[in-house]
C-alpha cells in the first residue's frame, strides 16, 4: 500500500474497519504524518459524541443469535485412520474401498475449497465496501460544512440527519427505532420536491444506529423513513414514518 492510499484511510481506522495489517500499517503511517493524526483525533472525537448520543444496551437476545450462528457454522469432516490388513485379497478389497473413499474425498474436498474461496471473496468484498462506506460516512460527520437536524420519528423514537452539502452526502442516525414487522425493513427517502427517491434502507443490527445515505443530496430538501417489504420498494408504499426538512 502506498503513501497516498494511507491518507485515504483515517475515516475507516477511526471506525475500527481495517485489517490488523492495514490497521498496523496506518498507525506507523501516522507517527511520520502529523495531517492524518489530527484528522484522526478530530473524526475520533465526532463519531464518539455521536456513538454517546444513539448508545444503548445490546439486546438481550444478541447471545441466543451469535451461540445459533456457531451452532450452524460447517464442520470439518471426521478423518477415518488406515488399519492395518490381513491377507492378500482382504487387502485388494480394501485397497478398492479406499480409492473410492479418496476419489470421493477429494471431490468432496474439492467442493468445500471452492466454497470455501467464494466465501472468502465474498467477504472480502463486503470488507471492501464497508470500509468505502466507513470512510465516507466519517467524512460527512467531519466534513467542515456539515449541519445537523434531530426530529421525533415513530412511538417516541428520535433521528438525527447529518448533511455535507460539499460532500452532497447525508447520514442518518436513529434512536429507540423498534424492530421492523416480521418481512419488512425500514426504508429511507430523499424528498425531491415532493418525488420520493429511494435512499436505501436501515439494516440495523440494534434498534439504534447510523447509516450512509445511498446516493446524493442534489436538491433534495428533506428525508423519510417508510416500512416496506423486505428488500425495499422502488416507491413508497406505506405512510412515512417521519418526514424531515434537510438542515441547510
Amino acid at each position: 500500500m502506498n503513501s497516498a492510499d494511507l491518507h485515504t484511510l483515517t475515516g475507516a481506522y477511526v471506525l475500527h474497519a481495517l485489517a490488523p495489517d492495514e490497521e498496523a500499517e496506518f498507525e506507523r503511517h501516522l507517527q511520520a504524518c502529523q495531517a492524518c493524526a489530527q484528522e484522526v483525533r478530530e473524526l475520533a472525537a465526532t463519531a464518539g459524541r455521536l456513538g454517546a448520543a444513539v448508545s444503548v444496551p445490546p439486546p438481550a437476545e444478541l447471545k441466543h443469535r451469535v451461540m445459533a450462528r456457531i451452532a450452524a457454522e460447517r464442520q470439518d469432516p471426521p478423518r477415518v485412520a488406515r488399519q492395518a490388513h490381513r491377507g492378500a485379497r482382504r487387502g485388494r478389497t480394501l485397497s478398492r474401498f479406499v480409492l473410492a473413499a479418496c476419489v470421493t474425498a477429494v471431490t468432496a474436498l474439492g467442493g468445500v475449497a471452492v466454497w470455501q474461496h467464494d466465501q472468502a471473496e465474498d467477504a472480502r468484498a463486503q470488507a471492501r465496501r464497508a470500509q468505502r462506506t466507513a470512510t465516507e460516512l466519517a467524512a460527512v460527520l467531519a466534513a467542515p460544512d456539515a449541519k445537523v437536524r434531530t426530529g421525533p420519528l415513530t412511538d417516541g423514537a428520535t433521528g438525527t440527519v447529518v448533511v455535507s452539502r460539499s460532500r452532497n452526502r447525508a447520514a442518518f442516525y436513529a434512536s429507540g427505532m423498534p424492530k421492523p414487522p416480521q418481512g419488512k425493513v425500514y426504508q429511507l427517502w430523499f424528498d425531491d420536491g415532493g418525488t420520493m427517491r429511494s435512499a436505501g434502507l436501515m439494516d440495523l443490527p440494534a434498534d439504534s444506529g447510523a447509516v450512509l445515505l445511498e446516493g446524493p443530496v442534489n436538491t433534495a430538501s428533506g428525508m423519510g423513513v417508510t416500512v416496506e417489504p423486505a428488500g425495499g420498494s422502488p416507491e413508497p408504499t406505506s405512510a412515512p414514518l417521519a418526514l424531515m426538512t434537510l438542515p441547510g
